[in-house]
Order: C-alpha cells, then sequence, then structure tokens
C-alpha cells in the first residue's frame, strides 16, 4: 500500500511554476500544434521523441505488471483471515469495475470519438511496433485453445523477457494468489521485496514520465501535420466524453448505491469537497489517503473496515480508470479503422479485469496499464498510444477523481453490508450537525 504519500500541497506549492509536469505537456501541447501546422515535414520527423518515449514505457511494461498485480493481490492479505469484510470488498470491487468497463466500451460505441480520424496503419514505423506485434499476431490464429495455451508461459522468466504481458498477467495472477495464501513471515518477507522492487520500479517509470512533454510534443507534431488540424477534434471529444463518463458513473451508480446505504451521495462529496479539490490540482490521490480516512471514520464507519477497503481499493476499485481503458481501446480502434468483434471485446472486458488493478501509483502508470491491455488485442497498432498519450494528462485529473470517489462510497457500501455503518451518524455529519476537527 502506498506509504509514502505525496508532498504537501503546500510544499508543492512553492516549486517554481515552469517546474510543473501538467504545464510543461500543456505548453509541449501547443507547440506540437503550433509546429504541425507552420512546419509539417519538419513536423513528420519529429514521431521519434514519441516513438521513444513508447519505447521506454514498453521497456517495463511487464515487469511493472508483474509487481503491481502481484502486490495488489498479496495486500489484500489471506482472505481466509481477512474474513467477511474483504471477501465483500473484492465482490463490491468486481462488480464496480464491470460496470465501468462495460460503460466505457458501451459511450465509445455510441458516441464514436475516433471516427473521421482515420490514421492509416501502413504508415506506421514497424519497428515502433516491437513487441506490441508480435503478441498480436500470435493472437490471430489457432481457436481457442491455442489463444489459451498462449496465455501459459514456458517459464517465467522467458514471458518477462520477451514482454508478453499476457503471460505475465498469468503467472502475476498466481504468484500473487499462492502469496496470500501462504501469508506468515514467509509470505511478509516475499511482499516486502515485491513491494521494494515496485518502489524502484516506479521511480524509474517517474525518470522516463518526466520526458513526457517531448513524447507529447512529437505525438501532437506528427498527427497535426499527418491527419490535419481537424484530429484534433476528436482528441477534444475523447476527453469531453471521458469527463462525461465518469460524472455518469459517479451520479449515476455510484449515488444509487449511496442511496441503498441510506446516504446522499452530493453531501457526501460536499462533506470531502477539500480533499476533492487537492485530487484536481494534484491529479493524485496519494495526497489525501490519511484524510480521507479519517474523513470516513468520522463519518461513522468502522475503522477496521476503513483500514481494509481503502488501501485494498487503492490497487483493486479503479473506477475511472476502468471507464478510461475500454474508452480508449475502442477509441483508438476507431481512429485507426481497426474493426472489432465481439470475440475481441469479451477479451478487452477480461484483461481489463485484471490489468485495472495496482495502475495506480505515479504519473504515466495509465499508459503502461493500456498498452499492457492493447498487447491483448489482434491489429489495433502502437501509434493508438500516440494519441491517447497527447491528452492523458488532461484524462487524468478525472481520473484522479473518480478513482477516489469510487473507493469512499466502496468503503461506505461495504461497512454498511457488513454492519459496521452508523447511518445515524453519518447523517449528522453530512448535515454539518457534527464537523469532524480541522475540517475545510
Amino acid at each position: 500500500m502506498p506509504t509514502a504519500l505525496a508532498s504537501s500541497p503546500a510544499v508543492a506549492a512553492r516549486r517554481p511554476l515552469y517546474t510543473s509536469l501538467f504545464l510543461q505537456v500543456l505548453v509541449a501541447l501547443g507547440l506540437g500544434i503550433v509546429i504541425g501546422v507552420a512546419a509539417p515535414a519538419f513536423a513528420l520527423g519529429l514521431k521519434v521523441l514519441s516513438d521513444a518515449f513508447l519505447r521506454l514505457i514498453a521497456m517495463i511494461v511487464a515487469p511493472i505488471v508483474f509487481c503491481v498485480v502481484v502486490h495488489g493481490i498479496a495486500g489484500a492479505g489471506d482472505l481466509r483471515k481477512v474474513g467477511r469484510v474483504g471477501v465483500k470488498a473484492l465482490i463490491y470491487f468486481e462488480v464496480m469495475t464491470t460496470l465501468a468497463l462495460a460503460l466505457g466500451m458501451l459511450l465509445a460505441f455510441l458516441f464514436g470519438p475516433g471516427h473521421g480520424m482515420n490514421v492509416d496503419p501502413a504508415t506506421l514505423d514497424a519497428k515502433a511496433l516491437g513487441a506490441y506485434a508480435e503478441n498480436a499476431h500470435k493472437l490471430q490464429g489457432g481457436g481457442i485453445g491455442s489463444f489459451l495455451l498462449n496465455i501459459i508461459p514456458a517459464t517465467a522468466f522467458d514471458a518477462l523477457a520477451r514482454n508478453d504481458v499476457l503471460q505475465v498477467l498469468f503467472f502475476a495472477v498466481l504468484f500473487g494468489t499462492s502469496l496470500a495464501l501462504v501469508g506468515g513471515e514467509a509470505g511478509t518477507r516475499v511482499t516486502g521485496l515485491i513491494e521494494a522492487l515496485s518502489a524502484i520500479l516506479f521511480k524509474a517509470m517517474s525518470l522516463i514520465v518526466r520526458l513526457a512533454p517531448l513524447g507529447v510534443l512529437g505525438a501532437v507534431a506528427y498527427t497535426v501535420a499527418r491527419y490535419g488540424i481537424g484530429s484534433l477534434q476528436q482528441l477534444v471529444s475523447l476527453v469531453l466524453l471521458f469527463y462525461v463518463a465518469v460524472a455518469l458513473f459517479v451520479l449515476v451508480i455510484l449515488g444509487g448505491v449511496m442511496r441503498l446505504a441510506g446516504l446522499s451521495l452530493l453531501k457526501f462529496l460536499a462533506y470531502l469537497r477539500a480533499e476533492l479539490t487537492i485530487v484536481l490540482a494534484t491529479a493524485s490521490s496519494d495526497a489525501v489517503l490519511p484524510q480521507v480516512m479519517r474523513k470516513l471514520e468520522h463519518l461513522g464507519v468502522k475503522d477496521s473496515v476503513v483500514g481494509l477497503v481503502i488501501p485494498t481499493g487503492y490497487s483493486f476499485n479503479l473506477d475511472a480508470f476502468s471507464i478510461y481503458l475500454t474508452l480508449a481501446v475502442v477509441f483508438i480502434a476507431q481512429a485507426t479503422n481497426t474493426p472489432l468483434g465481439t470475440g475481441d471485446l469479451l477479451l478487452v472486458l477480461g484483461v481489463s479485469l485484471v490489468t485495472s488493478k495496482g495502475a495506480h501509483g505515479v504519473p504515466g502508470s495509465a499508459i503502461v496499464i493500456l498498452a499492457a491491455t492493447l498487447n491483448a488485442v489482434p491489429s489495433i497498432p502502437a501509434i493508438g498510444l500516440v494519441l491517447v498519450l497527447s491528452v492523458d494528462w488532461f484524462i487524468g485529473m478525472a481520473r484522479a477523481l473518480g478513482n477516489l470517489v469510487g473507493n469512499c462510497v466502496a468503503t461506505i457500501v461495504v461497512a454498511a453490508w457488513e454492519g459496521e455503518l452508523d447511518r445515524a451518524r453519518a447523517r449528522r455529519v453530512l448535515d454539518g450537525l457534527d464537523p469532524v476537527d480541522g475540517a475545510a
């Protein structure tokens, strides 16, 4: 679970404005548009920047996926000892994740944000596809039997060496489940080792992410030069559609389950307004983890439920991220005129149920997990990652907000299901009759 929280907003505010990665990405985005329009020949050559950034990400996709999935499963503890709360939380997580994945896919098909881009896969550099194309070809033939056999690696090290993310996922789920069941001193030592390795890999990812402005510059300049300024309309449509999808999920689905728990979602959001503002500004929910846990306990949720559901939810219950996964995959398929059959869609849903676990951690992890998910879908070219990369930072704010609200609602619902929620106290707090000490 995340222990090294992000820097406090007060500390972050004292940093020079030009060091803000978000601002750097904004500048790179604007510069890319200008270069793409004013010097299209030169802009086409800048594609190497986005290709290099994608290759850096691909370099550590497999080990990161292994670590986050194993740590996410092992972090839930021994399910035999966690008991009813853990089982109910995991059931709730899977139901909400499935609904979120389905919502993202449904809205993508209804509104078609990628239609009209007409990105020609033939213009792609074959080298840029790398491991993505290699893994995709293995999924294109042989039927269901061949597909199932391809999921099982010859050896775990072979899957990691070849960056075969599907095989890495299979081994990670098996390893993580076994680690959670073993428990004890041996399990604790191995879990600690996996957590330390995750920290190192995420630090490497944070270094790579600092190059995101260059990747965005190359991606936007190439896109505008190759496909015209009108191509940005679809990217804006993707961002707006994602914001609408998150709003629908929060207000309709999460609002509905909150009503079943006997509480008002809107009052709950007002109760967390200070924390939500911080998350919106930083695009990270880590910075408010202790405050959120304290407020949930003050609301009347048993501390044992808060201590289990919130940290576990940070890896297992990423509602907004799940919406993003399927929405982005279908968008990429539409932008590249790649047909998706029923089997492809079911495969995306199934793989996303696993890859969406443990995706939180550092900025840029969304692209890593999206890359892992795309490995399971035949024929979708890597240029799609470049297109999504151009707007990922705008999407990240709503993604962090949706994930945080989803985890807080999950804690309340599981507590109510288990009989560990003081509803009378919760109503008093939400009505402002019993404010938490120091609350904004």
